[in-house]
């Protein structure tokens, strides 16, 4: 169940109430949560477990609120309102506040006092709210409980005795990933969140459970131990790994890049990123990595300064002009460069008198270039996607090779669309297939030319004979 609350456009008057919130009169969708309405008010409501890409579980009772004629303080984000409710929160009612401190010290029960050496320190959700919910003291006298941790692959580190069953994780592979890799044992203080027989995460998109922990026990493996989150400056950018062109931000400190992390833009990556674009960073910083420019001479390549490759290569361009033409310079731009570097790149080859540029490095056959378009594109906005009522995937792993354009296409697939592919072998999607062919390589071009026959059959639309 989705719970972000829709504020493109009002609703109907029927299907609107009046309700009251610390005094505020405030226009509601007639079965909304509290708390999302609280949220688009900017009326702040502590939580741990809500999410708003996420289901509602009412887990953690962070979010207990005073709603007047309720014999007990209502979880904001499970209470729908009505019309009429008048409701108080923390800010106004010792009520709410004296339940919120309640569950902050239940909480913290069982919550090692591990801060100085928590990589989640400085932006930890539960630190934040111990200092304005919790006491100075503790009146738990009993053994702490102690969790294992367990080696759940190479990017996530866990601290599972910080858990605090906010169940944000188990939701996210559930709804989110569409592959559950995390889910809950035992009762009571006994509970754990952990893999199924101690199995490693392996989703293309697992890193995200690092963002929506709300505390210390789910953390970047890469990351751990190596800086403070007070410590990083940030800097806004884009992923290069596929054509989605996830909004991301990279963390730097004293010109290291030390973390990348999601930037919300609900048209592109909404608050997810791939595993890709959050881990790759590590390549910057290697040691691999050319730091300086090259020139070959005699047939060695030697290290050399910026003005002197940079003259080189200018010499080298025309003299190759010179002797065979200009048009006999070309050049190749990278898929991962820019926009930008694009541009400069044909710039500098039409300078020079000439028009060969291209992008397609895997490509050999150029015999469709009269109708191939210039700049390939998807055709239509990311968030169309989810409201598609059929896909095909032709010779296409989305999962694997666009995993945010995937998460869109499960959207839709859950929604009743009817998503059916084509391809060379059969691959682990994480929503249901309608239609699954399984070919070789040399006969999907039928395969898919009979698909189109069929398609223009039922349009009515002619097709053309080539």
């Amino acid at each position: 169940m989705s719970t972000k609350p829709e504020t493109a456009a009002a609703p109907p008057a029927s299907d609107t109430v009046t309700i009251e919130v610390d005094g505020r009169k405030l226009q509601a969708r007639k079965g909304q949560m509290i708390i999302q309405v609280t949220d688009a008010n900017d009326i702040y409501i502590p939580r741990f477990c809500y999410h708003d890409k996420l289901s509602i579980a009412a887990n953690c009772r962070m979010c207990l609120v005073d709603v007047e004629k309720a014999p007990k303080p209502l979880p904001a984000c499970a209470t729908p309102v009505m019309e009429g409710m008048i409701i108080r929160t923390q800010v106004v009612s010792e009520k709410a506040q004296a339940a919120q401190k309640g569950t902050m010290e239940f909480l913290l029960i069982n919550h090692p006092l591990d801060c100085p050496i928590c990589d989640e320190g400085g932006e930890c959700q539960l630190q934040d709210l111990a200092l304005g919910y919790g006491n100075d003291g503790s009146r738990y006298a009993e053994t702490k409980r102690v969790v294992v941790n367990k080696n759940i692959g190479p990017l996530i580190s866990t601290e599972m005795t910080r858990c605090i069953h906010c169940t944000r994780c188990v939701r996210f592979g559930q709804e989110i990933a569409g592959i559950m890799e995390f889910g809950g044992i035992g009762r009571g203080e006994h509970q754990e969140i952990r893999t199924f027989l101690d199995r490693s995460v392996d989703s293309e998109v697992s890193g995200n459970v690092i963002d929506l922990c709300p505390v210390g026990a789910l953390t970047s493996k890469p990351f751990r131990f190596t800086a403070r989150a007070w410590e990083l400056d940030d800097h806004a950018s884009i992923s290069p790994h596929d054509a989605i062109g996830a909004n991301i931000v990279v963390q730097t400190r004293r010109g290291d890049v030390m973390r990348v992390l999601p930037q919300t833009n609900e048209d592109v990556n909404e608050c997810w990123i791939a595993d890709r674009d959050r881990f790759s960073y590590p390549a910057v910083n290697s040691e691999e990595r050319l730091i300086a420019p090259m020139i070959r001479r005699d047939g060695q390549w030697v290290e050399t300064d910026w003005p002197t490759a940079l003259e080189f290569t200018v010499q080298g361009l025309k003299k190759v002009a010179q002797k065979h033409g200009a048009e006999q310079i070309g050049a190749l731009a990278s898929s991962a460069a820019t926009t930008e570097e694009f541009y400069l790149l044909q710039k500098l080859l039409r300078t020079l008198g000439s028009g060969n540029v291209d992008h397609r490095l895997r490509q050999s056959d150029f015999r469709d270039d009269a109708d191939a378009p210039s700049y390939p594109s998807f055709g239509r906005a990311l968030r169309e996607f989810e409201a598609l009522d059929a896909a095909l995937l032709i010779g296409a792993n989305p999962r694997k090779e666009i995993p945010l354009l995937n998460l869109r296409l499960r959207k839709a697939a859950l929604k009743g669309a009817r998503v059916s592919a084509i391809n060379a072998q059969n691959y682990d999607m994480s929503y249901p297939i309608a239609t699954d062919v399984v070919t070789v390589l040399e006969d999907m071009p039928a395969v898919v030319a009979r698909v189109a026959v069929a398609l223009a059959s039922l349009k009515k639309t002619p097709i053309a004979a080539d």
